[in-house]
Order: structure tokens, then C-alpha cells, then sequence
């Protein structure tokens, strides 16, 4: 299996000085800016039946900054201008692709608060990082060194709602390499009450950090609730207030997916999980927040790309497939099987832990389609009915 240069993102938080905090403000605003004019100088266009692209609107913002009323565009570093209508134009390619809704326009209070440089906007020598327009390097808390040798190729800076400030270092990161191959494979079946549960028979709590925290939250928002729309300072630190509690919850979800994505694509070299689709299960009022907490869509994208990074393959296994009715001793079907019952019995005499024997039947199922190379003879309930064999595979390529 050969190995390719994997580029990693290094994230830091970092304290700015006033003069620091006020250019990036300032850029934020310009690029805020910039992104709202070009996509509606396209819009216009589009109704005009008319295409824009990216070269036409980097002209446009060469005029732009000739004009009186937005000469303070030339007042912060042009790099992140350029990346914004470069971020505008891939937007636009998502949404002719099919992949993506239309652009919509930034919010001053709503829209993430960030710029990107690229190399000709930054200095990064001997550990430290200087931006454009400014004097002295960030003060970043290294909470962990880059690569050795690495040399950053994008560097974007943001903050947060809860008014913290982040700096993402671009690099390639040549430590991340592929695995030694293992013969093991394990089903992935998601939950709520457990997180997973394994083929393997472990079960994996359930953190619920919203939940934690839902009490300090709801107080948080009442205490916004209260607070008169507009500039106020008090309405201000009433939404840092809340921001921070997000921030927390975000953080340890964030935190406990890493560790446990990282175990499981180490120990594992075939993982099969359920191709669910957690936008539609949302819709289910009373188990949204409850979805919503799990991060189910965030476990999947997080062992997908790890999978890649190190050798390893993950399946998923078409949503329409009955693993959780499906006997794993015996392979019969059973008629119904209601979200209350968490264990049941097979008329072949097994018991089944549900989540359990559903994570066997997804390995089972994962497993035939990764040897043979092609969906196996699904079960249905009626004849003509949804095939279970829509099986995808997420594999590095060899």
C-alpha cells in the first residue's frame, strides 16, 4: 500500500493583543464584505442569465477599492479578500454540481468570524507566526508542536461566539502513516442510550453533554431572553455568556469522538456501520435533541477520514437493511420489532441484546459485500421491496 502525504489542520487557541484583535475585526468586516458584494454582482448576473466567475469578481474588487466609499478595503492585508471570493466561487461550483443549496449571504452576527492567508500573507520562523499589517507574532498556546519540518501552506484565523480566538495551521503532516494490516473487523451499530454497541459485544455509554449542561443553558438563555434587542452591552455579554456554554458542550463531544474514532480505527481494519440519515431522523421531535447530542453524522465523518488516513476500510451498510430485526444465529426475520423492545427472543431459541445483534448482522452483511464485491441477496419483508444491498465502501486506495 503506498503511502501519500496527508495535509492536517493544527488548530490553536491564541490571545491577540488590542492592535491585533483590532485588525483582525477589521478584517473580518472587509472580507464579511467582499463575499456579500460578489455574490450579489453574481446573483444579479444569474437573473441576467449570465455567468460570473471567479477572475471577474477579483476585477471587480480591484474597483472596488478605487471607489471613495470603500477605500478601507485597502486598509487590511488583500490575501484574505482574494481567498474570500475564492471561497465564493467554490460555493458556486458546489451548487452547479448538485452538491450544495445556493450561497447565502454573510450575517455580521450570525456567519463565522474568519479570514484566511495564504503564504504570501504570513511569516512562520523559529515558532512563531506573524500575520500582514501587523508587528508581532500571535501569542499562540502551543498545545501541541506541528510536525517536524512542517512549514504551514495556509493559516486561518477566527473567533468564536464565546469570543475566543483560533488559529488553524495547514501543513502536511508526514507522521501519519498507514497501519500494520490486521485480520479484525467489527459492526458499529449507533444508539442513545448507548453510543454504540459493538459486534464485539462491548457497549459504549452515552455521554449526553448537552444534557449535562442543559440546566446552565436554559438559564443562560432565559437571562439572553430578557435582554432588549440591539447593541447593548449587557445583551452582549449575555450571548458570550451562553456562546461559552455551547463552546463547552461542543468541545467535549468533539473530544470524547476523537479518542474513541482513533481506538476503533486502530484496533480495527474493517469497520461496518449503518448508512443512516440523521437529517430526516431530526425531523422526530421527541428524539431530535436526544440525535442532536449523539453526533452520530460527526462519528462518521470522523472514521471515514481517519480510515483513510490509515489503511483501514470502513462499509456502510444500505439504511433499508433489517439488522436490528434479523436473527444472527438463525437468520430469520422477524415481523416487527417496536423501538421499546431492547431484547428479544428467536423462535430458534437465541436471546438477543438488540443493539447487539444488530452490529453482528452489519458486520455480517459488511463483510459479504467487502469479500465478494458485490451486494449479497438481501432480506425483504414483501416481495419487490427496498433492496438492503446499497453497500458503500470508504477505502484507501492502494
Amino acid at each position: 500500500m503506498t503511502a501519500t502525504q496527508v495535509k492536517r489542520a493544527f488548530k490553536y487557541r491564541f490571545y491577540p493583543t488590542d492592535a491585533q484583535a483590532a485588525e483582525l475585526s477589521r478584517t473580518f468586516g472587509c472580507v464579511r464584505k467582499v463575499y456579500n458584494m460578489a455574490l450579489a454582482a453574481r446573483t444579479e448576473a444569474w437573473a441576467r442569465q449570465e455567468r460570473v466567475n471567479y477572475n471577474q469578481t477579483s476585477a471587480m474588487l480591484t474597483e472596488w477599492k478605487k471607489t471613495e466609499e470603500l477605500t478601507y478595503l485597502n486598509e487590511v492585508s488583500a490575501v484574505p479578500l482574494q481567498q474570500a471570493l475564492r471561497h465564493l466561487q467554490a460555493a458556486f461550483a458546489g451548487f452547479f454540481g448538485k452538491r450544495a443549496k445556493y450561497p447565502r449571504f454573510k450575517s455580521r452576527k450570525k456567519s463565522r468570524r474568519s479570514a484566511e492567508y495564504t503564504t504570501s500573507a504570513f511569516r512562520y520562523r523559529d515558532g512563531e507566526l506573524t500575520l500582514a499589517k501587523m508587528d508581532q507574532p500571535l501569542d499562540i498556546v502551543w498545545s501541541r508542536p506541528l510536525p517536524q519540518g512542517a512549514v504551514p501552506s495556509t493559516v486561518t484565523v477566527s473567533q468564536d461566539g464565546a469570543g475566543r480566538w483560533f488559529v488553524s495551521m495547514l501543513c502536511e503532516d508526514p507522521s501519519v502513516q498507514p497501519l500494520p494490516a490486521t485480520n479484525t473487523a467489527v459492526g458499529i451499530d449507533v444508539g442513545l442510550d448507548h453510543l454504540l454497541a459493538l459486534s464485539t459485544g462491548e457497549k459504549i455509554a452515552n455521554p449526553r453533554h448537552e444534557r449535562k449542561d442543559r440546566a446552565r443553558l436554559a438559564r443562560a438563555q432565559r437571562e439572553l431572553s430578557r435582554k432588549a434587542q440591539g447593541e447593548g452591552a449587557n445583551r452582549a455579554r449575555a450571548c458570550r455568556k451562553a456562546a461559552r456554554i455551547h463552546a463547552r458542550i461542543t468541545d467535549r463531544r468533539r473530544d470524547h469522538l476523537h479518542k474513541l474514532t482513533t481506538r476503533l480505527v486502530r484496533e480495527n481494519q474493517t469497520l461496518v456501520i449503518e448508512d443512516l440519515t440523521v437529517r430526516n431522523m431530526v425531523r422526530n421531535r421527541s428524539l431530535a435533541r436526544a440525535i442532536s447530542d449523539a453526533a452520530w453524522s460527526q462519528f462518521r465523518s470522523m472514521l471515514e477520514y481517519k480510515a483513510a488516513w490509515y489503511g483501514r476500510e470502513v462499509i456502510a451498510v444500505d439504511r433499508w437493511f433489517p439488522s436490528s430485526m434479523l436473527c444472527s444465529h438463525c437468520g430469520s426475520l422477524q415481523p416487527e420489532m417496536p423501538l421499546h423492545v431492547r431484547t428479544w427472543t428467536c423462535a430458534c431459541g437465541t436471546t438477543h441484546d438488540r443493539d447487539e445483534n444488530a452490529a453482528k448482522n452489519l458486520l455480517a452483511a459488511g463483510l459479504a459485500v467487502s469479500v465478494c464485491g458485490a451486494g449479497v441477496r438481501p432480506q425483504r419483508r414483501t416481495p419487490g421491496g427496498q433492496s438492503a444491498t446499497k453497500q458503500k465502501t470508504s477505502q484507501r486506495e492502494p
